[in-house]
């Protein structure tokens, strides 16, 4: 018996296409919804409003410190008890975006620390308000640096989308799953499925690192 069978792989490349295109659609908009709460926590994590400061900070540390796979159980299945039933995958795009949201906060107050409070006094001493420095002066700068851990984000959040599988969501590891129950082809399709999320994050990476060299010589 061979370990890698080549034409069970090619048999079962549709199905991982499809499962992919999942994959893909998840990540794209979790990807969104963590960016937007990651933007709003960041903020309220410097803020000067004690409250907001506060709920924002224990957001953070709750989603830090518990697993994702926990997290999607939670969305999935826990929310049954509140008459809230979502389906698999709009539950997995929310704790997946729900769980990044706490990382990219963690970037954004990170970013917006590094750039000097001299440059934040000056603004306030041209007459700027607070938004228009933190739009105007902080954030451009800031951007720069948050970019390299942001891609480093996008990229985990990607490997882990395969989680979703756990809920039901056709995603490539579900549809991986499907050709197994159905050819017994473990390893070849396994295989392909790693090759797969290995093409996928190495474009991403690349298309990342593009940006950042853009953002970088301020195009």
């Amino acid at each position: 018996m061979r370990l890698f069978n080549l034409n069970a792989l090619l048999d079962a490349l549709p199905f991982l296409l499809l499962g992919l295109s999942t994959t893909v659609y998840i990540t794209v908009m979790a990807v969104l919804l963590g960016v937007a709460l990651g933007l709003v926590v960041g903020l309220s994590r410097i803020s000067r409003v004690g409250p907001l400061r506060a709920v924002a900070t224990a957001y953070v540390e709750l989603i830090r410190g518990t697993p994702l796979l926990v997290q999607l159980y939670i969305v999935y299945f826990g929310l049954v008890q509140f008459g809230l039933q979502l389906e698999a995958r709009p539950a997995a795009i929310i704790a997946l975006g729900v769980n990044s949201g706490a990382y990219v906060a963690e970037i954004v107050r990170a970013g917006i620390a590094s750039v000097g409070k001299k440059q934040a006094e000056a603004a306030y001493a041209l007459g700027m308000t607070g938004y228009q420095t933190m739009r105007l002066v902080v954030l451009p700068q800031a951007v720069r640096i948050m970019i390299p851990p942001l891609g480093n984000e996008f990229v985990t959040l990607i490997k882990e989308s395969s989680l979703a599988s756990v809920i039901g969501t056709q995603e490539l590891m579900k549809q991986a799953g499907f050709v197994v129950s159905r050819t017994y082809q473990t390893f070849s399709t396994y295989v392909g499925a790693a090759i797969i999320y290995f093409i996928l994050t190495t474009i991403t990476s690349a298309l990342l690192r593009r940006v950042e060299r853009a953002v970088s010589r301020g195009v």
